[in-house]
């Protein structure tokens, strides 16, 4: 089976094409610049057994990205999807399982999007445009809430009165659970763990989004973020950890101005915000690093109260899962950025993480184990997957239904 998984933002659309259940990558891609006129053009980066083009189109939204897409894989048969698979953000109170596309699920999708304002609407239009534009293709929807089902009440609560939790669906979610199931699972393989037992802390550092994930007995116990992805660690351009008497101060004085208040929070905040420079906390880093800067002071304040928040978060988190098995760290920062993975672990016997510098900082190929013989809890760093953890969860899901359906037949 042929599954094309769409990974969806809010101006862009990368797919990959993979055969199943071999997970054979076929072709893959990203359409940049979809939606209104940019300086640059719209363009397609499209790979296929590693020949590259570039093709420059208009994609004034996501449907033409989409259909575009899929005329460049309809050039060559053995490239044609069976099905499609989508990443979406925020399954809401009601997805605790990854689905297969019907009515019901897209008019709950179409209900739940404003849960996610930034990343889910324009995953739902593409939902959309894919049902709308090739009906018999069987799709699925892979939530990165789902993971997070099963943390428990006390630690999903906010202490709010009952009727208004009842009402507005106030609660943790935790988000990033596509990624931190995929590694967690990747990891119990390399310890030779049974998934099913593993107890783990997941550090997905992103370039743009992170968050941790406390993992007992391979189900998620708790996660950094909350009943949105703004809650938990610094993030790029997004606040983390804010006193709720601040925002309600932004709008107060921003006359009640929601948006504008969500938006400073959500993209002017953060990395960004407080360094002034930069939303990558690398460039930050490296130039803190350099002892050159004006603005020293100010980006050495910045790059420190990113990995505080990391740091607290892990001791905090270790606490929770208990003797763990190891503590794992995956996507752009956490792959390939050592300094953080040091800073943050260094110093930390206490809790049975021993880090080995020289290995840390000579590591090139993913996965890597970066402690010391002597570390009770293993240091790994292990390249995240979603797109391929998702063309999983489609296979298993559509081979199900279709075990069935066999099953209905006979």
């Amino acid at each position: 089976m042929r599954i094309i998984v769409f990974n969806c933002g809010s101006s862009s659309l990368k797919y990959r094409l993979i055969e199943m259940p071999g997970e054979k990558e076929l072709a893959g891609g990203e359409a940049e610049r979809v939606g209104p006129k940019t300086a640059e053009p719209a363009r397609i980066h499209h790979q296929v057994s590693g020949r590259k083009e570039i093709m420059v189109v208009e994609m004034p939204d996501h449907a033409t990205a989409f259909a575009q897409v899929m005329r460049l894989l309809e050039r060559d048969p053995e490239l044609v999807p069976d099905a499609i698979g989508h990443r979406m953000a925020h399954g809401g109170p009601n997805f605790k399982q990854h689905v297969i596309l019907d009515d019901a699920v897209m008019a709950e999708l179409e209900r739940i999007q404003e849960l996610a304002p930034i990343h889910n609407p324009p995953a739902v239009r593409l939902v959309a445009a894919c049902r709308r534009l090739y009906p018999k293709l069987p799709e699925t929807v892979v939530f990165d809430t789902v993971f997070h089902a099963t943390i428990p009440e006390v630690a999903r609560s906010y202490a709010l009165p009952p009727a208004l939790v009842a009402k507005h669906g106030f609660r943790k979610y935790g988000f990033h659970g596509t990624s931190h199931q995929y590694v967690a699972e990747e990891a119990a393989k390399l310890l030779g763990v049974p998934f099913d037992s593993l107890n783990a802390v997941s550090c997905h550092l992103g370039s743009g989004g992170a968050s941790l994930c406390a993992i007992v007995k391979g189900r998620s116990l708790d996660n950094t973020m909350g009943y949105s992805p703004l809650q938990g660690l610094m993030m790029s351009t997004r606040s983390g950890d804010l006193d709720p008497a601040v925002a309600l101060t932004l709008l107060v004085r921003a006359a009640g101005n929601g948006a504008a208040v969500e938006g400073l929070l959500n993209r002017k905040s953060g990395v960004l915000g407080l360094s002034g420079m930069s939303a990558d906390i690398r460039d930050v880093v490296a130039r803190a690093a350099d002892g050159q800067a004006t603005d020293i002071d100010q980006l050495a304040v910045a790059a420190q109260v990113y990995l505080w928040r990391i740091r607290k978060y892990l001791g905090a988190y270790l606490t929770l899962v208990g003797r763990a098995h190891c503590v794992i760290f995956t996507d752009t920062i956490g792959e390939k950025v050592p300094h953080v993975r040091w800073a943050v672990t260094a110093g930390l016997q206490c809790f049975g993480l021993d880090i080995d510098p020289d290995k840390n900082d000579a590591v090139r190929i993913l996965p890597a184990d970066l402690s010391k013989p002597q570390s009770r809890v293993r240091i790994l760093a292990i390249a995240t997957n979603e797109e391929m953890a998702i063309a999983r969860f489609s296979f298993a899901l559509l081979s199900h239904a279709s075990t069935q359906a066999e099953r209905i037949a006979l």
